[in-house]
C-alpha cells in the first residue's frame, strides 16, 4: 500500500473526528519545576530550588476524542485479536504491566531513568515486515523516549525538570495522564570530551543473515567519519573466541579503522563473553580519566558459547564500569534469531544504553545526529522518585519502566545501580492518575538524583506539579504532550495491556494522523502515523 493512500485514509479519520471542533491556539509546553547546577559548579547533595510551572489556559481542541468502541484487547469490533508469530530464536522477556496503586498504601513511585529506544525500532521492523510484534517485545518507555519532546534546554544548569498533564482521551473514567520530563544540558559536537572507543563486533555465523555484518560495517563508518584526532579507537571481534583486530589508534586514522572493520567476515559460533572480556581489557588499557571511555557492542545477541546470560557475562566484567567509568552501548541488528533480553540487560548492567538499528537511517540517527548524546555521559545512576499527594491523588500507575523499578527506600542509596543519561538527552515518564473529586493543590513532587560521571558527586533536585498546572482538555495540551500520550497508548495496545479497554488502534491511528499534520516537519511523527495505520490493518 503506497504512502499517499495511508495519508488519505488517516486524514479522513482525523477529519471525521474533527468535524465539529474549532481550531486551537498554540498550546504551552511542559512547565519547568526544578533545575540543577551545571557540574562545573560545586556539587550539592541538597534539593534544588522549586520553580512551579505557570498556570496556563488554552482554547478548544483541534479534534474531539471520540472513537470506535473497542474490545478488551484494544481492537475495534470486527478485529480479531492478532496472534503474531515469534520465531523460536527471537528472545524477549515479559516484565508485566504496572498496576494502579492506592496512594494511601504507597504514595512513592521510584524508578531508574532509561534512554533506550530499541523496543520502538524493533516493533517498527515487525510492522514494516507485515506482522504485529510480540507483546513481550514492547517496553512503553522506549517508545515514548524515541521521540523528540518540547522541554526547553535548561539555561546554565545541568538538568531541568518539567511537568504537565491533561485528561486522557483513551479512558472514560476520569483518568489524567501526567508527563514528567528530564532535559539534560547540551554539548556542541566540537566541545565534547575526547572519546576512547572499543568496538566489539560479533562475527559469528548468524551475522551473515540479512547482511547484518554489512549493516554494522556501514554504521560504524558513519561514526568513524565523525571522530577527531583526540579520539582513540580499538577493534575487537569475536566468534568462537575473541581477538584484537586493531590496536588503539587515533580517531584521525580513518583508513586503518575502516580497513580493520571491513576486513571482518562471518565465521562460526558466538562467544559474547570472550568478546566483551577482551574488549573491556583493551578499554582499561586505553583508559583516560579526562575522556569518555566506552565499549560499543554490535551484535544480534545470540550467544551460544561460554557464558550466555547477562548475569554470567557481566559477573566478570561489570566492575569495569564502577572502577573505571567504562560504559557500554549495545547495538542490536537482525531479525529471525535475535536476543533482545541479552542486549538490553547488558546495557543496563554496563551503565549504558541499548539501541537497535534496522537500517542506515537508524544508524545515522544514533551515530551522526545524536553522536554527542551517544558518546558523552552527563549523569550516572540517575533515578527518579515521584511523591504523590494523598489528599489530591487517589491512585496512580506508572506507564512502562517495569524492569527499571527501584525500591522506594533505595532512592538515596547511591550504591544502587540506575540509569545513564547522555548530553542533550531527554527522558519522559507518564503516569495515569485518578484525582479525588474536587481536590485542589499539589498533585505530586518529582525528585531526581544522580552522580556526576567525573567526580561521582551526588546531586538531587525536585519540583512540584499542581492541579492548576493541568490542561483542561487533552487537545489544549502541547502537541508534544499529545504525541507522548498517543505513542504510549500505541505501545500499550501492542503489548496487550489490560488498561486499553475502550481504546483501539483505529482511535490511535486517528490521533497519530492528526499529529502528523500538526508536527509536519518531524519525519519520526510522519512515520509513526504510517506505522499505527499499518498496525491497525494488521489487526484484522
Amino acid at each position: 500500500m503506497n504512502t499517499r493512500y495511508w495519508l488519505i485514509v488517516a486524514t479522513l479519520i482525523s477529519t471525521l473526528l474533527a468535524a465539529c471542533a474549532p481550531a486551537a491556539t498554540p498550546a504551552p509546553t511542559a512547565g519547568p519545576i526544578g533545575q540543577a547546577p551545571l557540574p562545573t559548579r560545586p556539587a550539592s547533595d541538597s534539593s534544588g530550588v522549586v520553580a512551579e510551572a505557570p498556570r496556563t489556559s488554552a482554547t478548544a481542541a483541534p479534534w474531539p476524542t471520540q472513537a470506535p468502541a473497542a474490545d478488551a484487547g484494544g481492537l475495534a469490533p470486527g478485529y480479531p485479536a492478532p496472534a503474531p508469530t515469534q520465531p523460536a530464536d527471537m528472545r524477549f522477556q515479559d516484565y508485566g504491566v504496572n498496576p494502579f496503586v492506592d496512594t494511601f498504601e504507597d504514595h512513592l513511585s521510584t524508578f531508574a531513568l532509561d534512554v533506550d529506544t530499541a523496543a520502538y525500532s524493533l516493533a517498527r521492523k515487525y510492522v514494516q515486515d507485515g506482522t504485529l510484534p510480540p507483546a513481550d517485545a514492547i517496553r512503553v518507555e522506549e517508545f515514548v523516549n524515541y521521540f523528540k519532546q518540547d522541554y526547553p534546554l535548561p539555561p546554565d544548569v545541568a538538568f531541568g525538570l518539567y511537568a504537565d498533564g491533561a485528561p486522557s482521551p483513551f479512558h472514560n473514567d476520569g483518568t489524567v495522564i501526567l508527563r514528567f520530563g528530564v532535559q539534560g544540558y547540551d554539548v556542541a559536537e566540537w566541545q565534547r570530551q575526547p572519546a576512547n572507543l572499543t568496538f566489539v563486533i560479533d562475527v559469528s555465523g548468524s551475522m551473515s543473515q540479512g547482511n547484518r555484518l554489512e549493516l554494522v560495517k556501514q554504521s560504524l563508518q558513519m561514526l568513524v567519519d565523525r571522530l577527531r584526532p583526540t579520539d582513540t579507537v580499538a577493534v575487537v571481534a569475536y566468534s568462537e573466541s575473541a581477538w584484537v583486530v586493531l590496536e588503539p589508534v587515533s580517531g584521525a586514522d580513518r583508513d586503518a579503522i575502516l580497513n580493520a572493520v571491513y576486513s571482518l567476515y562471518p565465521q562460526a559460533s558466538t562467544n559474547a563473553e570472550a568478546g566483551l572480556q577482551l574488549g573491556y581489557q583493551l578499554a582499561e588499557r586505553m583508559h583516560r580519566r579526562e575522556a569518555v571511555n566506552r565499549v560499543i557492542l554490535l551484535s544480534d545477541g545470540v550467544a551460544n558459547v561460554g557464558a550466555t546470560g547477562p548475569d554470567a557475562i557481566l559477573e566478570s566484567i561489570g566492575w569495569y564500569a564502577k572502577e573505571y567509568g567504562i560504559t557500554l552501548t549495545s547495538v542490536g541488528v537482525g531479525m529471525g534469531n535475535y536476543n533482545d533480553v541479552l542486549l538490553e540487560q547488558l546495557a543496563d548492567k554496563g551503565d549504558g544504553h541499548y539501541a537497535y538499528i534496522d537500517d542506515l537511517d537508524e544508524a545515522r540517527k544514533l551515530f551522526v545526529d545524536d553522536i554527542v548524546s551517544t558518546l558523552q555521559v552527563i549523569a550516572l545512576d540517575a533515578k527518579v522518585q515521584v511523591d504523590f499527594n494523598t489528599d489530591v491523588v487517589a491512585r496512580y500507575r506508572l506507564i512502562g519502566y517495569e524492569n527499571r523499578a527501584v525500591a522506594d527506600q533505595n532512592f538515596r542509596n547511591d550504591a544502587v545501580d540506575a540509569g545513564e543519561i547522555g548530553a542533550g538527552h531527554t527522558v519522559t515518564a507518564l503516569y495515569a492518575v485518578q484525582l479525588r473529586p474536587g481536590a485542589q493543590g499539589r498533585v505530586a513532587t518529582m525528585q531526581m538524583r544522580w552522580k556526576d560521571p567525573q567526580t561521582y558527586a551526588v546531586t538531587e533536585i525536585n519540583g512540584n506539579i499542581n492541579t492548576w498546572d493541568l490542561a483542561p482538555s487533552f487537545e489544549s495540551a502541547s502537541p508534544r504532550y499529545q504525541l507522548a500520550v498517543t505513542v504510549a497508548q500505541y505501545a500499550e495496545i501492542l503489548r496487550r495491556s489490560p488498561y486499553t479497554q475502550g481504546s483501539s488502534l483505529a482511535q490511535v491511528s486517528g490521533y497519530a494522523g492528526r499529529l502528523a499534520e500538526m508536527l509536519n516537519t518531524d519525519p519520526d511523527v510522519q512515520e509513526l502515523a504510517q506505522l499505527v495505520y499499518r498496525a491497525w490493518q494488521l489487526g484484522w
